[in-house]
């Protein structure tokens, strides 16, 4: 490295940071692709929407359970290595979904998508150090913004190439139904292991271990309150926002709400992540001027308000005002994590681990509020967004303070 020139060193930085810009776009697209998947399984498996969102369930309970595992196996093989064998895993997930389908057995799907969320999480612990290293100090947030803008933008594209590819198949034949995924998954599949070739072929450049990452997890960490509290501020957005997106299909076909069928309503879950899209780069220009929390209590209020005019309205209004949730979602994580990490000092490392291992939210939130719609309704259920935004107002409040 010492004898590489400057612009040899800014090239070879580029292009790892142009592949890695694919894997944010990939585990972003398969990510969206579940808000299809939960009405077309429940469809197939005639189940009630607790059973149905056990699809968030499996997927984002994999961060929970298989983010240590990961972490210890990137330490044993590297970043590169780790960033292949994630791809590998998650190609070996998607495959699953052909015999899932052959045999139409509902719980085979619930494990392929365990299976690929591993590959998910590896790729995360391994992806975030990378772009932060492959560059300037002073312009890895940018650059991890950047990453952060095309995991939106395959969020958002994701839902129509879904609803065309998945919903749209009316066959009476559950079986022939429940093959409609096969088409876009093997597709998957083979994508990722083509993106995993190349990551074993290309040389990307390597990056050191952090030796906070060492440090020997202890109480004092939890000493710190704006950690403590902004590891359950994850958990509760996370969990909305998944189960916001995994409902919107479900709600739209409601009489009172738009009666639209499945094929035409997956389409507008689109508008829901695009809305995520648009507010991240919007949040980035008004961070400039404005302090985090500010800006994180008036994207609480705004979520909490859409959710009250969603939950007391009808027709489009209460249509419209559960997509433009998504707006407001859109700064919540960063800004959550940026504030809950402040002033760990060495214990960042250990406190970042925790925070990423608090999306399990995405596996619990949308189990509870599938309860509650089985009870309840699909829009009474939406209660439960009052709750999870109602916290994050009062972390950007008072829960971020230190002391």
């Amino acid at each position: 490295m010492s004898n590489s020139t400057p612009s040899a060193t800014n090239a070879t930085f580029r292009s790892a940071f142009i592949l890695l810009i694919m894997l944010f776009f990939m585990w972003g697209f398969i990510t969206s692709l579940n808000d299809i998947l939960i009405p077309h399984l429940k469809a197939v498996f005639d189940l009630n929407y607790t059973q149905a969102m056990l699809v968030q369930f499996c997927f984002f309970g994999s961060y929970f359970i298989m983010s240590i595992p990961a972490g210890r196996i990137i330490e044993k093989v590297g970043y590169s290595k780790g960033i292949v064998i994630g791809l590998v895993v998650m190609g070996l997930g998607c495959l699953l979904f052909y015999p899932a389908s052959i045999l139409v057995y509902y719980p085979l799907f619930l494990f392929a998508l365990f299976v690929m969320a591993s590959g998910i999480t590896m790729l995360q612990v391994a992806a975030n150090p990378f772009v932060a290293a492959v560059g300037p100090p002073e312009t890895a947030s940018s650059r991890l913004n950047l990453s952060q803008g095309f995991n939106s933008l395959a969020h958002t594209i994701a839902p129509a190439f879904g609803t065309f590819l998945i919903l749209t198949d009316k066959s009476e034949d559950l079986a022939i139904r429940a093959q409609a995924v096969q088409l876009p998954y093997i597709g998957l599949a083979v994508a990722l292991l083509l993106i995993a070739g190349l990551f074993a072929w290309v040389k990307l450049p390597s990056i050191q271990h952090n030796a906070n990452s060492e440090v020997s997890l202890n109480d004092t960490i939890w000493q710190h309150r704006n950690l403590t509290f902004g590891v359950l501020a994850i958990f509760l957005y996370v969990g909305i926002e998944v189960s916001i997106g995994g409902f919107l299909v479900n709600f739209f076909g409601e009489s009172h709400i738009a009666g639209m069928p499945e094929e035409i309503a997956g389409n507008y879950v689109s508008y829901y992540w695009g809305g995520a899209m648009v507010g991240r780069f919007i949040g980035s220009a008004l961070l400039q001027r404005m302090r985090t929390e500010r800006l994180l209590v008036i994207s609480s209020i705004g979520a909490l308000s859409l959710v009250g005019i969603t939950l007391f309205t009808s027709g489009y209004i209460a249509m419209g005002a559960i997509l433009l949730v998504g707006l407001f979602n859109s700064v919540m994580f960063p800004n959550i994590f940026t504030l809950a990490i402040k002033g760990l000092g060495k214990f960042t490392s250990r406190g970042s681990g925790l925070l990423v291992m608090a999306i399990v939210g995405g596996a619990i939130i949308p189990v509870v509020q599938g309860l509650l719609a089985d009870q309840f309704g699909v829009q009474a259920s939406f209660a439960i967004g009052l709750i999870c935004y109602g916290y994050v107002l009062f972390y950007a409040l008072k829960g971020y303070k230190a002391q």
